[in-house]
């Protein structure tokens, strides 16, 4: 498959099934994500590969959270809602969670860290799909918690990019179309 090929047919992938990818290709979708380009060479990803009864865990800590913002987190209503929280990271046998620990360089501009991180996160997601596999990339509330940070052992700096739900899928890839790149461009010459 070439790039322009995997850049235009990869969707976002909502239904995975339950069967995990070998960690060897796993551990391919992190070497791409390894190869984004980054400013200052400082590489600021950083990798959490969630699997197994590790993603109960985190719907546990996910429930919790959301738990604090529930009125009466005790009626029938937020219990159903605490029990779909709690099983959102058993929708996919593996998520990566993609976090940014800025560099303490004085030289290097804290966005751009996350700019690499996002190149990062492209690269994992089209090698994925060039390996067969369905990917979503999610964030939420979950992604900005300290509760999460601490949960997967981060650094005080390090901070939550997004979730890689990654997977098979037996469901064909929706389609998508995007608007004319001419009405989003202006040349200057």
């Amino acid at each position: 498959m070439d790039v322009i090929e995997a850049i235009t047919n990869r969707r976002s992938i909502n239904k995975l099934n339950q069967d995990a990818p070998p960690k060897e290709l796993i551990e391919k979708i992190l070497q791409a994500g390894n190869w984004a380009p980054t400013h200052h060479g400082t590489e600021p990803w950083r990798f959490y590969v969630i699997t197994g009864d590790s993603r109960r865990k985190l719907g546990e800590v996910m429930a919790n959270l959301r738990r604090a913002e529930l009125g009466d987190p005790n009626s029938q209503e937020s219990t159903i809602i605490l029990e779909s929280e709690a099983k959102k990271p058993l929708r996919a046998p593996v998520i990566i969670v993609v976090g940014v620990l800025p560099s303490d360089n004085p030289k290097v501009i804290e966005i751009e860290e996350f700019e690499a991180a996002g190149a990062a996160v492209q690269n994992m997601l089209l090698t994925a799909h060039s390996l067969g596999l369905g990917t979503k990339l999610r964030t939420g509330g979950a992604a900005y918690s300290g509760k999460v940070r601490e949960f997967l052992g981060m650094n005080s700096r390090e901070r939550i990019l997004g979730f890689i739900y990654l997977g098979y899928s037996d469901a064909a890839p929706p389609t998508s179309s995007r608007g004319s790149v001419t009405e989003k461009t202006k040349w200057l010459s």
